[in-house]
């Protein structure tokens, strides 16, 4: 759904769109293309956002406006705090597998 620049775009909306680490982003958009589960493609691409830190500055920002998009996409509803708090969950305990990452999203959407 996403590539590099959509992401970089939605970046934008915040900062100056500086991508630091593009092989990061690069792997998790072609991460999408291995699962037509949706939400598992966010979480390989909001991971590479938060944990990788793929942006000079507005990651946490980035990664959750491209859950909005997604979301948003598919036609679902969600709760913006718990969308906030997947974010925090990451950074706090670095968390890096993606079926937790895509358990915490599922868990934020219905």
């Amino acid at each position: 759904m996403f590539d590099v620049n959509d992401v970089v775009e939605i970046n934008k909306e915040f900062d100056k769109g500086n991508l630091i680490n593009k092989s990061s982003l690069e792997f998790a958009i072609s991460s999408v293309n291995k699962t037509k589960d949706w939400i598992t493609q966010l979480a390989y691409i909001v991971r590479s956002i938060v944990i990788d830190h793929v942006f000079e500055e507005g990651n946490k920002r980035t990664a959750v406006a491209v859950m909005l998009a997604y979301i948003k996409a598919h036609k679902k509803s969600y709760d913006l705090t718990k969308l906030d708090q997947i974010i925090v969950k990451m950074i706090k305990k670095k968390l890096t597998d993606i079926a937790k990452i895509r358990g915490l999203i599922k868990n934020a959407i219905w």
